[in-house]
């Protein structure tokens, strides 16, 4: 098929254009038509599932629908060790057994796990961009059954590709100084693009000279913690901490991402508070729920520093995985620096759990140094 040119976009923004609507859908509760080549098949958030719309779905199917569901999801429903995705199959669609399998804490594998396919993984990532539970009620179909459907369709392609052409169209939209308490000489810039729909801010303090390694750090947005000073975590110290010694230090440049919850969203991130009130941990609260250690992405956050004229970096971070992401994308760490927040009774687990099961480094004994003393 010639590529399309029309009021939509240039030729090559189709893609994101078609992907950010079908993004609109999903997250919507309506259902998303997936194409791999020839192969068809109607998505439909295991989450959102309006139960009339579900009851259509499923005379369509005709017996042949399934649920996608996330290998961390599939690893707390049984299966130890599972890295893939897979697919229960639904010779009918039960919203009750839908509920069990993909979203319930005490749900427990009722059948065989088959492999998931490309339009499978399609799916889960279509629910990962729109920042829903990775849980996907799939229904293979043929043009003739949903001709009269205005459904919006979508590539499989398309979406494994949305990520990436998101941060290679990255802008700068708007810049102005913008004064902080103990940080007056300091500049905002507000980038399009990233992830979704949602813009990114580079908060450039003071004068760094960008001839050097400019102290960087990747800070993903916190609405608990950066507004509120939840004392769950540490990212509001973070946050204002790295600010400071900026300013002190011949300035930097933070990157305030909109990553909420790890890249689960705010609303999955309360689905995990609530299980952490439980007694789980920080982690398992997100296995629970379908996520891994980490979803989130920072490609797009080299590209922003790229265009600031960054191209070597002093990391403030305690996680090597920003490090890592930083190199892979081309520019130069030449050295790290930890930031330390304040422990207190409620994120004294969550800290421990970020170095003992996901990397992070950080000194607990020089942490607990910074503990408000008690009486």
């Amino acid at each position: 098929m010639p590529e399309s040119r029309s009021l939509l976009g240039l030729p090559g923004e189709t893609d994101l254009v078609t992907v950010d609507r079908a993004i609109s859908e999903f997250r919507s509760g309506r259902p998303v038509l997936l194409r791999q080549d020839d192969r068809l098949a109607i998505a439909l958030s295991a989450e959102l599932a309006d139960p009339d719309l579900v009851a259509r779905l499923d005379a369509l199917a005709s017996g042949g629908a399934h649920l996608v569901l996330s290998a961390a999801r599939l690893r707390r429903l049984g299966a130890k060790g599972r890295e893939e995705a897979g697919i229960f199959a639904l010779p009918s669609i039960d919203l009750e057994r839908v509920e069990t399998l993909a979203l319930k804490i005490d749900g427990r594998m009722d059948a065989p796990i088959a492999p998931a396919s490309a339009l499978d993984e399609a799916a889960l990532e279509l629910a990962r961009l729109s920042l829903v539970l990775p849980a996907v009620m799939l229904v293979y179909v043929t043009a003739e059954q949903i001709a009269a459907e205005p459904l919006i369709e979508v590539s499989t392609n398309a979406i494994g590709g949305y990520r990436a052409a998101q941060a290679a169209t990255l802008k700068i939209v708007g810049r102005a100084p913008v004064p902080l308490e103990g940080a007056s000489e300091t500049e905002f810039v507000v980038f399009r693009g990233g992830e979704g729909l949602r813009d990114q801010v580079a908060i450039v303090v003071g004068k760094p000279d960008l001839s050097k390694a400019v102290p960087v750090r990747l800070h993903s947005a916190c609405l608990t913690g950066d507004l509120f000073g939840s004392l769950k975590c540490d990212c509001g110290d973070q946050l204002r901490e790295t600010v400071h010694w900026m300013a002190q230090n011949e300035g930097g440049i933070l990157l305030y991402l909109d990553q909420e919850g790890r890249g689960n969203g705010i609303s999955n991130k309360m689905r995990a508070y609530k299980l952490q009130s439980q007694g789980w941990d920080t982690y398992d609260a997100d296995e629970v729920l379908g996520f891994d250690l980490d979803q989130r992405h920072f490609d797009f956050a080299a590209t922003m520093l790229k265009q600031l004229g960054v191209a070597h970096v002093v990391a403030l971070t305690n996680n090597p995985q920003k490090i890592g992401a930083i190199e892979a994308a081309g520019l130069e760490v030449a050295a790290s620096q930890r930031v330390l927040g304040r422990p207190n009774a409620h994120n004294v687990r969550y800290l421990a759990s970020k170095r003992d099961r996901a990397g992070h480094i950080i000194d607990m004994d020089a942490l607990m140094a910074r503990a408000a003393p008690t009486d």
